[in-house]
């Protein structure tokens, strides 16, 4: 009888495992579709304004409008999931988003486009809260921290082959087919996922905070849509002014929120805590040292140095590749060095690389490119495999949705900010080497969006080398500033994360108890 049960409960060891897998290829498989999504329209950018028309601003939007609703929705889509369950947000956000993507391909213009971007980047969030809410209840310990390594292996792979692949695509048959992997990936991610995974959800949970998702989302949207609006209408427009003040008083109502609410949506009291903090400022650390150079990289190389959109995702593929085996690599790591110096030795490498792509002048040797973008894809590849393990590592299980919806708001929202910014910057340093010109704002905005010719027309008194000679310079030196915001982030990181490595709500319990 013994035996019997025995042999039965071995029988369901297997089952249980394989089906775990399926669900890890599941979350893989919208990992993966993710990162085509802002690689693919990136490459695309020219061929995009040339079928659609548009403004250097709209077609800004094009990217920008992706990550506004995405960065915005998730920590309210995390809430959504531990509520009213994991695989039903994950399910929901994933067909919307294969839905939206499948539209772009048939925008009738730019209008149209950014718009259902935007609606894209708010399925996105859903399917990307639901699902790495669900991992962290399938795996526990040293396998929850592989699992995650392994999607961010994932989300490697579609930020190495997006690039390349969407170029093929482009020129092959137009830029509508560049969302084709995005719907074969998410269909795949849906079946699996629709067929594998188990409804988990919070048990002490007791509703949305619709208050705080309230005030949080549309505090973190008037603050993303007053940074986009910097480089046409400068820090002083009336407007703008307006909607960071509006920002500050929806952020000021949240927190008053949150103090009082039973069960919040942002635990404010975990920011009491120096791991926690630092698990944040590594969340947002890509965003600068190379998610921008994703989105300006591309429009540099077709638009400016005349690259065919294969040329461009070959040279994305020396950024992206080491993000293919590095993440599980760096998960490896963690037997023998801490996370917090896997973290700040990442970042330090990753600061070297910018340091060496800002000495190489545009125009250059392509292959003197690929070294630096290489050693910036190794720095990155370190913290970017531990990071979605540490965010759920330092809140409790039941509340894995809250974890990966502040820790994915925190990296996604910092990265359309660090976006806009880093464009607003470049598009100020390109104004000023280009001189006192009357024209020199618009012309300086059309060369930060790869519209060389644009920028020609705008000034006819100055030669295309020279055009892009102050591109050329002022890029350099964005390069070193954001080198500069790197090593100060791995600084900082490595002092935060190193701070013991005691969970932050075994340490809440401490304090309770001694208190």
């Amino acid at each position: 009888m013994i035996q019997s049960s025995k042999t039965r409960a071995e029988r369901t060891v297997p089952s249980g495992a394989i089906r775990r897998l399926f669900v890890l290829a599941a979350v893989c498989a919208a990992a993966a579709a993710m990162p085509l999504t802002f690689t693919g329209p990136a490459v695309a950018l020219p061929a995009i304004s040339r079928d659609l028309g548009g403004s250097p601003i709209g077609l800004n939007w094009v990217t920008n409008a992706f990550m506004l609703t995405f960065g915005s929705s998730l920590m309210a889509a995390g809430a959504l999931a531990d509520n009213y369950g994991r695989k039903r947000v994950f399910l929901g956000g994933l067909a919307a988003f294969v839905l939206f993507s499948a539209a772009l391909a048939f925008s009738p213009d730019l209008l149209s486009f950014d718009i259902l971007r935007a609606l894209q980047g708010a399925g996105a969030a859903a399917a990307f809260s639901g699902g790495m809410a669900s991992l962290a209840q399938e795996f526990d310990g040293s396998a929850r921290m592989r699992a995650f390594s392994i999607v961010g292996a994932s989300f490697g792979i579609g930020l190495a082959f997006g690039p390349i692949a969407s170029g093929l695509m482009i020129e092959s048959f137009g830029w509508p087919s560049i969302f084709l992997l995005v719907l074969v990936l998410g269909a795949l991610s849906f079946t699996l996922g629709a067929i594998f995974l188990k409804e988990s959800r919070d048990p002490a949970a007791n509703g949305l905070d619709w208050p705080g998702a309230a005030t949080f989302t549309l505090a973190l949207m008037l603050f993303t849509y007053g940074v986009l609006r910097v480089p046409a209408t400068g820090w002083g427009d009336l407007t703008t002014v307006g909607l960071f003040v509006g920002s500050v008083g929806f952020i000021a109502g949240f927190c008053l929120v949150e103090r009082k609410v039973r069960r919040p949506m942002l635990d404010l009291s975990l920011f009491r805590y120096p791991r926690f903090v630092g698990v944040q400022l590594l969340a947002a650390a890509p965003a600068y040292a190379f998610v921008v150079l994703l989105i300006l990289l591309p429009v540099r190389f077709v638009g400016i140095e005349g690259m065919s959109e294969i040329g461009a995702g070959r040279m994305m593929i020396a950024l992206s590749a080491p993000l293919l085996i590095l993440p599980i690599a760096a998960g490896l790591l963690t037997r023998w060095f801490a996370p917090a110096i896997i973290c700040g030795a990442g970042l330090a490498i990753s600061a070297s690389g910018l340091c060496w792509l800002a000495q190489i002048p545009v125009g250059a040797d392509h292959t003197a490119l690929i070294a630096p973008l290489l050693t910036i894809g190794v720095g990155i590849s370190l913290p970017w495999g531990l990071m979605d393990g540490l965010a759920v590592s330092v809140v409790p299980k039941e509340r894995a949705g809250m974890a990966t919806g502040i820790f994915s708001t925190t990296r996604v929202a910092g990265e359309g900010v660090a976006l806009a910014i880093v464009s607003a910057v470049l598009s100020a340093l390109t104004q000023s080497h280009l001189g006192a010109k009357s024209d020199a704002t618009a012309a300086a905005q059309q060369l930060v969006t790869g519209d060389l010719a644009g920028a020609a027309a705008t000034l006819p008194d100055l030669a295309r080398p020279a055009l892009v000679e102050a591109y050329g310079e002022a890029f350099g030196m964005l390069l070193w500033l954001l080198a500069a915001i790197t090593v100060i982030t791995a600084v900082v990181v490595l002092v935060f994360l190193g701070r013991g490595e005691q969970p932050v709500e075994e340490a809440k319990e401490g304090e309770r108890a001694a208190a």
